[in-house]
């Protein structure tokens, strides 16, 4: 993917509620853009009822394209740890359902080993009780969820902050950035 005379990589993470992945990407230079979406299904072209309600093999996800010459897949891969519960195999805080999980999905063998080693560093730094229930597969194709969802934080802060605070999710991260 060439633009603005440099090379830009796509990293794609499943995070549970994809509107709570999209501010601490957004917030990180060297980041392009971020999009919401579907991705981890063989159906295609997913709504948000169909994947909400089960009716799906998809996860919600979140597409990264990003700078390669101004952040690291791995610092990539340090928002995503932080941001989630990686050891919660049936969801993501108060949202339950495989929808939910948490997944990374690789573009390339680079950035498989890169998060084969930093899920194998996590999950030996003591950190977590349970083991580390995050996959790693290869990256297929992406759907973008509908635009209301993108950038939700931005058009409704209100019930977006509401959203983090009420499922857990914010107490969980001020949890485990106290733990560092």
């Amino acid at each position: 993917m060439e633009e603005n005379g440099g090379k830009y990589k796509k990293a794609t993470f499943s995070g549970g509620c994809f509107w709570c992945m999209q501010p601490p990407f957004d917030a990180i230079p060297g980041v392009v853009s971020t999009t919401v979406g579907y991705t981890g299904g063989t159906e295609k072209n997913p709504n948000y009822h169909d994947v909400c309600y089960g009716r799906t093999n998809h996860l919600e996800s979140i597409e990264v394209v990003y700078d390669p010459g101004r952040v690291s897949f791995e610092q990539l891969l340090d928002v995503f740890w932080l941001n989630v519960d990686p050891t919660d195999d049936g969801g993501q805080f108060v949202d339950r359902g495989r929808h939910y999980m948490t997944a990374i999905f690789y573009h390339d063998e680079e950035q498989k080993k890169i998060a084969e080693e930093s899920k194998k560093k996590l999950g030996e730094s003591g950190r977590y009780k349970a083991p580390i229930a995050t996959s790693i597969r290869p990256a297929m194709e992406f759907y973008t969820a509908e635009e209301y969802h993108q950038k939700y934080y931005e058009k409704n802060p209100i019930g977006y902050s509401t959203y983090k605070i009420g499922s857990g999710r914010e107490g969980y991260i001020q949890h485990m950035k106290g733990m560092k």
